[in-house]
């Protein structure tokens, strides 16, 4: 198995704790590191105690749900609890920070942001990143670098591609078939 980038896998942490959001309307994971070690994380979502998007529906005012904390202030404010300082730090998350953790990103004195997804780029966020001397930088994440099940998942393709050959379906049509599994998983050769 090849071994994944360090941002490949900071992105990794980031979309795993996204599948922990309670949000509705997007789901966002956010990681913070320093010197290569996850120092914190958090994920989109109703206060602790509090209602959930997911249970109750959101709570939108001005186009905007206010149940909700966002992925990139849960993880700042988990330091902040813990008492973990983020001066320095790197921010990972999976889309682009909205103007408000844009400026709490600043103040907590991350110095580098990474983000997989464009989301709603503000242009005064990137300003203001920009004037901060705060550093960001877009990595798309690869999915298929961390698909547990890519040998099986193979394993199964070249079986059924040797069942449409002995069945004798056209070499045209297993080509496209072969085409779209390679967009999924990767070379398969």
């Amino acid at each position: 198995m090849e071994r994944i980038t360090w941002n490949q896998f900071f992105m990794a942490q980031c979309h795993l704790l996204a599948l922990r959001s309670t949000c509705t309307r997007l789901a966002v994971g956010a990681t913070i590191v320093r010197d290569k070690r996850i120092i914190a994380g958090g994920y989109n979502g109703s206060i602790a105690g509090d209602e959930h998007c997911i249970d109750h529906g959101c709570y939108v005012v001005d186009n905007h749900c206010v149940r909700t904390v966002h992925a990139e202030m849960n993880a700042l404010l988990q330091c902040s609890k813990y008492g973990t300082s983020t001066h320095g730090a790197d921010l990972y998350v999976t889309h682009f920070p909205c103007l408000p953790c844009t400026k709490s990103i600043i103040q907590a004195g991350i110095k580098t942001v990474y983000y997989a997804t464009d989301y709603k780029n503000n242009s005064y966020a990137l300003t203001l990143f920009e004037k901060a001397g705060v550093t960001v930088e877009h990595v798309p994440f690869d999915e298929r670098k961390v698909d547990f099940l890519r040998d099986e998942k193979l394993a199964l393709y070249f079986e059924m591609l040797q069942e449409m050959r002995e069945a004798g379906v056209d070499e045209q049509k297993i080509h496209t078939l072969e085409k779209q599994v390679t967009a999924l998983i990767g070379k398969a050769f």
